[in-house]
């Protein structure tokens, strides 16, 4: 069932049910009395990752507070996605970019990578968890992708799973076409690696490419910065062995 895009639509952290009231946050509440100005008895969606999504109402406002019931479940929870995205942070506004743009591609894991040639050793991590929040109300979807804490890039690769496929951009490649890499796939459980502004190191490319759970892809004959590579590797990933 597709989302309703006519609606508002809210991530809440508390259960929902039929008859279940929540207590907007005090930025909500501003949000739905003073720039959406709902009154009471409007109505809106609201999902939490676990149960579905559900019409509410706003059943009362205070200066400061909105109270919502829920009404009745418009959409039943869908399955989670299992694309693990790891990415190496950028500056911040096209590291906004980029999570949000991850989240609507069907990420389900935001991973911070700090490579050879990362800028941003420390992102926030909470500001990524809330622009992965955003971008869910945005686009109707009903899952909110796990945020991790940043992780140096040895560390990544010792610890992971042999059974998931990790998929990077290689601008080294020798052919334009990453096609041919992505359909020799068979695993389903998938992950994305893109590096920094910088690209990765000669000596971090040649650790992945030793690893036989990796998988070099180019993305065609233009340089791409580092957040339009990360869109345009999601959407062949997608496109070829994932989910659409």
């Amino acid at each position: 069932m597709r989302a309703n895009y006519k609606m508002q639509r809210l991530f809440v952290p508390q259960e929902l049910a039929e008859n279940a009231v929540i207590e907007a946050s005090r930025e909500q509440s501003h949000y739905l009395s003073h720039v959406l100005r709902l009154a009471e008895g409007a109505e809106l969606l609201l999902f939490n990752g676990r149960d579905g999504e559900w019409l509410a109402r706003i059943e009362a406002k205070a200066k400061k507070s909105v109270r919502l019931r829920a009404v009745e479940r418009t959409r039943p929870q869908p399955p989670l996605p299992d694309l693990v995205y790891c990415f190496a942070p950028l500056k911040q506004g096209r590291l906004d970019y980029l999570v949000q743009k991850a989240v609507e591609m069907g990420a389900s894991v935001l991973q911070p990578v700090v490579t050879q040639h990362t800028q941003i050793a420390r992102p926030g991590i909470e500001r990524l968890r809330a622009n992965a929040v955003e971008a869910a109300e945005q686009c109707g979807i009903l899952a909110i992708p796990e945020v991790r804490e940043a992780q140096k890039f040895d560390r990544l690769l010792a610890d992971w799973d042999s059974e998931r496929r990790l998929i990077f951009c290689d601008e080294d490649a020798s052919t334009n076409n990453p096609l041919l890499a992505l359909q020799a796939i068979t695993e389903r459980k998938l992950a994305l690696l893109v590096g920094p502004e910088g690209g990765f190191s000669d000596a971090e490319r040649r650790q992945l490419r030793a690893l036989p759970f990796v998988t070099a892809i180019p993305l065609g004959p233009r340089i791409l910065r580092a957040d339009t590579a990360a869109v345009a590797a999601l959407a062949v990933i997608q496109a070829t062995v994932g989910d659409w």
